[in-house]
């Protein structure tokens, strides 16, 4: 029996269309239009599945109109910019990766959003460029390449290239795990991109991979960021690998000193940190020549030091004593060389002038050579700045043969900077003097002692009467620190003071010291110092050869009565090397012949409009021209007086005028006053007149009992009527009976006056002898006129 089965028309044709036609799922179809999401830091490529982090209020309607969608589909761009929130078409680049959205999860105000890279976009149609943006995409969908020797050598070389990566970090295995449970090795285009997305490369390179839609080309691409990749895990592996060895080198020596330390206990070799502090304080005290009263002191330190235990604070304290007391050169003293004619030679070489100074030095060290030693003695060199204070002192240890060591006192306000700080006080510290010995290492040093007349005082005591007992000789052999509370000899010790005046120094710690006054350079002296030793220096300071400069003797000469007027030679130095730094910069940016010759011409391109101008001492009725002394050396003073009306007498004084200068004017007036038949003045004439005397320039105080002949002389001149001889300056103090007194500073005024081609001085008879000590040059060419009474001045005047 057959059965016999019919079909419908109808069914047949489905069953046709069935086999004709394949059915398409509608989530396979890729959007023709595109929601856009902005990425910061890399592009995303197609193979790849990440999660994102999105801010919530900024792109939450973007997600959920994608997750609305049938296709469930968005594309990501990498941006230009670093700020998203702010994101603009322009900001956009051109290429991106179309991905699906599997997972949407929020938590307060961020979206985290899992998706998966799908293929290639091209943002041909900015459909609407604020969020949510949308745009028309052209699709570069992922196709299969037929096998090629070019293609498979450059497949192989990023395989090769991956598996010598994955070695040197760990990472690079789990994410290459990942892409081989999706996709094989015989898909070049995700292995370019997977390959790619392992580099750290810069996210500009990172997106021209990309946009790199040709394989061959991707692959070239691909495989450079590859090897710099390889380069920097490579030299990351090498650093790592010499810090492990490093760390494994020092466990094994700290492991082998922990062995062995048990080992010595075992042996009963073991010392304790205090045995061997206590060995090498005992080794130092074996050069060492100790009194009887140290020797005592440092063995009863040493027995409670032995029983004190290493974690204590006294046993710190103890400690530090200890160290301090064994590392100070007791009875260890350098042998002094004196040499005369070597200590002169010395002398010579270091400094231009200062013959006296000079002189002085070398007697001391003659003493000393007949004596057998130079026993201990304090220098006190005064003088304005810059004058070679400081350096004269290097010199003289350098004579000697001696260690030198220099700190300033100027601004010390505690008494302990010199006699040191009690045991007591934690962080205390021996004085000054006793660091300097342990600097040092001899107990017979030069040191030097800078600005003692800027010594401070203060509720913590009165350095300058601690300083006493430092410098006083018949004290200083038994020195006695605060804080070693033993006594040290300093006798042998030769102590350098420097001051700019006297008249701060107390005078009971003054009278310790052998006074050497350093004056004043003249012009001649500092020209020879500048040629000798400041440019020299200065050219060595900034690296200029000595054949790349000219400057010339006339040149400096302009400089120093220009410029630099002052005593000392320190600003002279600042200016030539002003000008050798100048000089050094027109040669490197003009690429100027050598050499650069410095002329009178030039002179103001350099250093600018002179300081000084030439002076000229005012000339006229009432006026006469003083010396003065100051601390930058000497000056000259033009005194004006003059009649204001005949209505009633009177004295006016200004020029910001010192007490003691007051003084001198008044008693120079009423001198005047009682004296009018012998000077020939008009009989009413200080009954009537009131008188103005004033000292230029009024910006600058002044004080001082030298110019009471000058005061008077002008106020002789307005009296009578008449000019004194020009070309006279004077200097003295006046007394009521008319009696010229001495001045000091007699170098320095006489050098001021020849500065402005003043020849005629009128000194004081007292100071006769200060003169004649002057060296000839600087005697030469003047007239001076001695004088005790002020009849004398007056007849030579007038």
């Amino acid at each position: 029996m057959t059965t016999e089965t019919t079909t419908s028309p109808a069914t047949t044709i489905e069953n046709n269309e069935e086999q004709n036609a394949t059915l398409v799922n509608l989530k396979d179809v890729m959007p023709t239009i595109l929601h856009i999401l902005p990425l910061v830091n890399r592009p995303f490529f197609p193979g790849q599945a990440i999660p994102l982090i999105m801010d919530a209020n900024l792109w939450k309607e973007t997600i959920d109109e994608v997750i609305n969608s049938e296709q469930k589909m968005l594309g990501l761009v990498l941006l230009r910019s670093e700020n998203p929130n702010e994101a603009k078409e322009k900001d956009f680049y051109e290429m991106g990766t179309a991905c699906r959205i599997h997972r949407v999860s929020q938590s307060d105000d961020k979206l985290q959003i899992m998706v998966e890279g799908l293929q290639r976009f091209h943002a041909d149609e900015w459909v609407k460029n604020s969020r949510p943006f949308l745009v028309k995409p052209q699709y570069f969908p992922e196709t299969r390449y037929d096998e090629n020797q070019d293609l498979k050598a450059y497949v192989l070389a990023v395989v090769n290239t991956i598996k010598e990566l994955l070695p040197l970090n760990p990472l690079y295995g789990e994410e290459l795990k990942y892409f081989l449970e999706r996709f094989g090795p015989d898909n070049p285009s995700h292995l370019a991109d997977f390959a790619a997305s392992l580099t750290t490369s810069k996210k500009e390179q990172l997106q021209e991979v990309l946009e790199t839609v040709p394989i061959m080309n991707r692959l070239e691409k691909v495989l450079i960021l590859l090897n710099e990749e390889l380069q920097t895990a490579q030299t990351q592996a090498h650093i790592r690998k010499q810090v492990e060895e490093r760390m494994e080198k020092q466990q094994r020596e700290f492991f082998l000193r922990e062995q062995l330390k048990t080992i010595q206990k075992e042996l009963g070799l073991e010392k304790d940190d205090r045995t061997a502090e206590l060995e090498k304080f005992k080794k130092r005290l074996n050069d060492l020549v100790l009194s009887e009263e140290v020797q005592k002191v440092i063995d009863d330190e040493f027995e409670k030091f032995s029983v004190l235990e290493s974690g204590s604070a006294e046993y710190g304290v103890s400690r530090n004593y200890l160290d301090w007391l064994t590392l100070l050169p007791w009875g260890k003293f350098s042998t002094d060389k004196l040499d005369i004619k070597k200590a002169r030679k010395i002398l010579d070489r270091d400094h231009e002038g200062l013959k006296e100074v000079k002189d002085r030095i070398v007697e001391f060290i003659g003493i000393g050579k007949l004596k057998g030693s130079v026993g201990g003695t304090i220098l006190l060199l005064v003088g304005p700045p810059g004058v070679g204070k400081t350096s004269i002192g290097k010199s003289i240890a350098n004579a000697l043969g001696r260690q030198f060591f220099r700190f300033s006192v100027g601004g010390i306000r505690d008494e302990a900077e010199i006699k040191g700080h009690r045991r007591t006080y934690i962080g205390a510290m021996p004085g000054k003097f006793v660091q300097a010995l342990k600097s040092v290492g001899t107990a017979n040093p030069v040191i030097m002692l800078d600005e003692i007349d800027k010594v401070g005082v203060s509720y913590h005591g009165d350095p300058a009467s601690s300083l006493l007992e430092v410098l006083d000789p018949e004290q200083n052999v038994d020195f006695l620190d605060h804080y070693l509370d033993v006594r040290f000899d300093l006798s042998k010790v030769l102590f350098i003071c420097t001051a700019n005046q006297l008249d701060t120094i107390p005078s009971p710690l003054l009278d310790r010291m052998e006074l050497i006054q350093l004056s004043g350079y003249l012009t001649s002296e500092k020209l020879q110092i500048a040629k000798k030793h400041l440019v020299r220096r200065q050219l060595d300071k900034n690296g200029v050869k000595k054949t790349d400069l000219k400057l010339s003797d006339n040149v400096i000469c302009h400089i120093i009565e220009q410029y630099a007027r002052e005593a000392g030679v320190r600003n002279l130095e600042k200016l030539i090397g002003t000008i050798i730094r100048k000089a050094a910069i027109k040669m490197l940016e003009d690429e100027h012949k050598t050499p650069i010759q410095i002329t009178l011409k030039n002179l103001n391109s350099y250093l600018g409009k002179p300081i000084f101008e030439n002076e000229q001492p005012l000339s006229g009725i009432g006026v006469v021209t003083g010396l003065a002394w100051t601390a930058m050396g000497g000056a000259t003073l033009s005194i004006e007086s003059a009649c204001i009306h005949r209505n009633g007498w009177g004295l006016k004084l200004t020029g910001q005028l010192g007490d003691v200068m007051k003084e001198s004017a008044e008693i120079a007036y009423n001198y005047l006053v009682s004296q009018t038949e012998l000077f020939n003045i008009e009989k009413d004439f200080f009954t009537q007149a009131f008188i103005h005397l004033h000292v230029p320039a009024g910006a600058t105080p002044k004080d001082g009992p030298s110019a009471g002949i000058t005061m008077a002389s002008a106020l002789l001149s307005l009296a009578r009527n008449k000019r004194i001889e020009e070309g006279f300056a004077m200097t003295g103090e006046l007394t009521l009976t008319g009696e010229v007194l001495p001045i000091g500073g007699v170098r320095e005024k006489i050098i001021a006056a020849r500065r402005i081609n003043i020849k005629k001085l009128i000194l004081p008879h007292a100071n006769r002898r200060d003169f004649e000590e002057l060296p000839d040059y600087i005697r030469h060419g003047l007239t001076v006129h001695f004088v005790k009474h002020y009849t004398e001045v007056e007849q030579i005047l007038f």
